[in-house]
């Protein structure tokens, strides 16, 4: 197995094939800071390297999930981009924006379902993780806000664009433009979260035995759906048919599709390579 790699804001572990990914700053209601954004990198790479780890779950330690973007990262970012030019500031700008972007994308290009068991608050920053993750899950005291809005600021890291094909383009608007809390059973109702537990210890057992469930399965079907599903948000159904035909042709005869046929056929569970 890949070493475990030591980051200094989330906490890694593995058991039973499950990957725990915890936000680590409870002192400061895990703010993201420069070095969580890229600990996240560092965190969703290892777990897609690692064959052990077959499916990720992504949570919060101490009182919320995450509070959002660090201020003091905010007010950090200007004499990191200044240059005498104002033209190679605003491009040096940019340029970290794209690395913080890419950062979360980390998330989608795990080959790994990620599953977010949510408590307290997910606010600004934390949206836009949530919203890289395969299903969201909370707690009965989860809320959730869009704070951008309230910093003089549009949201650039992945809200705007990921949201709207969660929660559907109006009601992505609305919290958008009003900076309003959401709680947790109106984020069940518009299908922000696939489920909403009465507490946070039952909320990690569930999505825990979730987990189990999906890392019970076939690993190379499991990696092979999340590709097709997330190929298939951004292209045509033509366009997701061919591939799933291209990829069924080079993946369909594996050893799982054996494993899985003889176990079914003697009524047995099957065990996969992982």
């Amino acid at each position: 197995m890949n070493a475990i790699p030591t980051l200094e804001t989330i906490a890694l572990d593995l058991q039973d094939h499950i990957a725990t990914v915890r936000l680590n700053r409870p002192d400061k209601a895990n703010a993201m800071n420069l070095a969580l954004w890229h600990d996240l990198r560092r965190a969703f790479a290892w777990v897609d390297e690692t064959p052990e780890a077959r499916v990720a779950l992504l949570e919060g330690e101490g009182r919320h999930f995450t509070s959002g973007i660090d201020l003091q990262m905010m007010m950090g970012l200007l004499p990191q981009v200044r240059n005498e030019c104002d033209g190679r500031t605003r491009e040096n700008l940019r340029r970290v924006i794209l690395d913080l972007q890419d950062t979360l994308t980390s998330l989608e290009r795990c080959r790994k379902p990620v599953l977010a068991a949510i408590h307290g608050a997910c606010v600004g920053g934390g949206i836009d993780l949530i919203c890289c993750a395969d299903m969201r899950y909370c707690s009965a005291d989860a809320s959730f806000v869009i704070k951008e809005i309230d910093i003089g600021m549009t949201a650039d890291v992945g809200t705007l664009q990921r949201l709207p094909k969660l929660i559907g383009d109006g009601m992505v608007r609305e919290l958008a433009y009003t900076g309003r809390k959401v709680l947790a059973d109106e984020a069940r109702a518009i299908g922000l979260v696939n489920r909403v537990w009465d507490t946070r210890d039952a909320m990690q057992a569930g999505v825990r035995e979730l987990a189990a469930t999906i890392a019970a399965k076939s690993p190379l079907s499991i990696r092979g759906t999340k590709e097709m599903l997330t190929y298939a948000r951004d292209h045509t159904v033509a366009d997701g048919l061919n591939y799933v035909a291209t990829w069924n042709a080079a993946m369909l005869m594996s050893n799982d599709l054996t494993a899985a046929m003889m176990a079914a056929m003697s009524k047995q569970t099957p065990t996969f390579k992982d």
